[in-house]
């Protein structure tokens, strides 16, 4: 059994045990503390320690108590750190139809209940009235996406910047390590957190009147909060730049009013280096949660990925609806071969590994190593994505590194089997979307479908309209055809079935009706029976959340329709379930109306049964209510 100084301090006698009688840093979580290279309260955690900093964690305190949680480990030396947790905490806490969840799965046996909702800003208020001269730092990923005037879709109106709500002193957005080192340096050499301005992937609030600090960067205004408070039009313009910047090599600083002050983004970090990012990875972390939650219940986010190993961060898919490159950005950091495959060497050697990996992958699977062939075409790009409306002619698309990864790994003598479980983008294995003539492809393909699948494959074609896949920025879905050929030809050479799992978003912006209609054939025709279907969920710092709450598309502030009530979304998601009994007659009559005879053929030809059906229940509920008996037909 491991000590329990092998994990960072999270009670009074943890921190006594050790000797120091004051902390130099202190983090609030939203999130159980789980010592593992996934949860990013541990990487924060790790990298002071590392850094030479006294370090303990409060995680999940209790915020409606007399607030002991956060007065027990008393005032650090520095600063107090907050992050949320792994998630905003609202798309913790709420569905998409704004229905409170009843498990959260970064807490003890996934109980619900243990953060606030806007935790980030709830945590920064308390440290304020209990500790008014202590700095308070905010990151994570609720902090980085609502850094800017922002829409919330569960109050359903504009928020200004987080660090206006939380009177927190400075924000880190993005994956923290290289901005998070630069101010742990610049504190112990004395500066305070209030003077720091220039480091890059920082943002803080000053007064207005005050002259911007004077740097290299070249600086882009925004309209202020107020102006887009009255004006979605000009919200829908700033994130166009807002977007850019974010995912730019060199980029500009940001500078936002918001009532009497000066919000000031400066530009992002270049992407991490190979042995950057190692050396965050190879911190010494025990992968386990702390000892303190044994009695209570295992924690179901660390169940999922205790035997995964995480391969590279960011992604250039740009898909508008989410927020990935927004917190990780767009450019590909990807680990040494050796850093991921001592991670292997350290699960193999776990006490409950079985031989499984459950994930060899990254935000999109298979991105490893991918980066532009030429790094000064890179270095002027302000495209969101790298792969829409085309893959760019720069971009180095080989799978050979993960092919040849995966295999050494599978070499591995306590390796059964290492699974893809990541969504793997699709559409960089046809050759009619990806353009790459090294082969790598198709090898890749039959190294995933025979040694790397779970079971089934996962993927996500989320429409069939060309016209709202455009606004997803998504790929047009004969290329989803095509893959699914691929997919099923390299399964039956193999002797395999493993079934092909499609996602699909209803109610997206720039999706009607008529489109889930179409989607819903064209999923039938491919023999597909969904069970499931995602409902859009706005969330900050997003293309599509823009679009929904102004209606205009932020690059070209024209209008784009969104289902938003209650109504019009329900019946988007009726067509997907064109085969449950009790919708036959909805569905007819929404095609009878959009005069689509065809769309009934396809979706309904089997009507005859329906109406059969129908006859033999309405006889059933006739005997049921004693209002007349039907006599059974005799049988000769």
């Amino acid at each position: 059994m491991r000590p329990i100084s092998d994990w960072l301090p999270i009670t009074k006698k943890e921190v006594e045990s050790r000797g120091w009688t004051q902390l130099d840093v202190i983090l609030i979580s939203g999130d159980a503390y789980v010592d593992h290279p996934a949860f990013g309260t541990a990487v924060i955690g790790r990298i002071i320690e590392d850094e030479g900093f006294k370090i303990a964690i409060i995680p999940q305190p209790n915020w409606q108590d007399d607030l002991r949680d956060f007065k027990k480990l008393g005032a650090p030396k520095y600063f107090f750190g907050i992050t949320s947790g792994c998630m905003d905490s609202m798309v913790n806490h709420y569905t998409a139809a704004k229905r409170k969840r009843s498990t959260d799965a970064y807490t003890p046996g996934g109980t619900a209940g243990f953060r606030p909702d806007y935790a980030t800003v709830v945590y920064s208020k308390i440290l304020k009235q209990l500790y008014p001269d202590i700095p308070v730092l905010i990151g994570g990923i609720e902090a980085s996406l609502r850094r800017v005037t922002h829409y919330d879709y569960w109050q359903d109106k504009l928020f200004p910047t987080i660090l206006e709500d939380s009177k927190a002193d400075l924000l880190v957005y993005g994956m923290g390590e290289q901005p998070l080192r630069k101010v742990l340096q610049a504190v112990k050499n004395g500066t305070p957190i209030g003077e720091l301005k220039h480091i890059p992937q920082t943002a803080y609030l000053m007064d207005r009147k005050e002259e911007l600090p004077e740097t290299d960067w070249e600086t882009i205004h925004l309209a202020s909060h107020e102006r887009c408070q009255r004006d979605k039009r000009a919200f829908a313009a700033n994130f166009k730049h807002i977007e850019q910047e974010s995912n730019k090599i060199q980029a500009q600083r940001i500078v936002q009013g918001v009532g009497s002050n000066n919000l000031v983004i400066n530009p992002p970090y270049p992407p991490m280096e190979e042995k950057e990012i190692d050396a965050s990875f190879d911190l010494p972390y025990t992968r386990t949660p702390h000892p303190k939650y044994k009695k209570r219940g295992s924690i179901p986010a660390y169940e999922m990925i205790r035997f995964s190993i995480n391969m590279h961060r960011g992604c250039f898919g740009g898909c508008s609806f989410c927020t990935i490159s927004a917190h990780q950005g767009k450019f590909i950091a990807s680990r040494s071969e050796e850093s991921i495959l001592k991670e292997v060497e350290q699960v193999t050697q776990m006490p409950d590994f079985k031989g499984y990996i459950s994930d060899l992958g990254g935000p999109s699977a298979n991105m490893y190593r991918m980066k532009g062939k030429i790094q000064s075409i890179c270095d002027r790009c302000v495209s969101p994505s790298c792969i829409h409306p085309v893959v760019c002619s720069n971009l180095d698309t080989s799978h050979k590194p993960m092919t040849e990864l995966y295999r050494k790994v599978d070499d591995h003598p306590k390796v059964k089997k290492a699974f893809v479980g990541s969504g793997i983008r699709y559409d960089l294995l046809v050759d009619s979307y990806n353009k790459n003539h090294d082969g790598s492809l198709d090898e890749y393909m039959e190294q995933v479908v025979c040694r790397h699948v779970s079971g089934r494959l996962k993927v996500a074609p989320e429409h069939s309209s060309d016209a709202t896949l455009k606004v997803m920025r998504k790929p047009s879905f004969k290329h989803f055809r095509e893959f699914k050929k691929k997919y099923d030809y390299y399964n039956k050479k193999n002797g395999l079935k493993q079934p092909l799992v499609p996602y699909f978003i209803s109610s997206h912006p720039g999706c009607e009706e008529e489109d889930m209609a179409n989607l819903a054939a064209d999923t039938k025709d491919l023999g597909f029976r969904l069970e499931q279907v995602q409902d859009f969920t706005p969330t900050p710092m997003t293309v599509a959340t823009i679009i929904y709450y102004t209606g205009l598309h932020p690059y070209t502030l024209q209008p784009v329709y969104t289902a938003k009530s209650k109504h019009d979304k329900k019946n988007q998601h009726l067509f997907f379930f064109w085969y449950k009994r009790e919708n036959y007659h909805k569905i007819k009559a929404k095609l009878d109306k959009m005069d689509r005879p065809d769309l009934i053929e396809k979706l309904l030809h089997d009507r005859k049964k329906h109406q059969k059906k129908e006859v033999i229940n309405e006889r059933s509920r006739r005997r049921k209510r004693g209002k007349g008996h039907v006599k059974p037909k005799r049988r000769r």
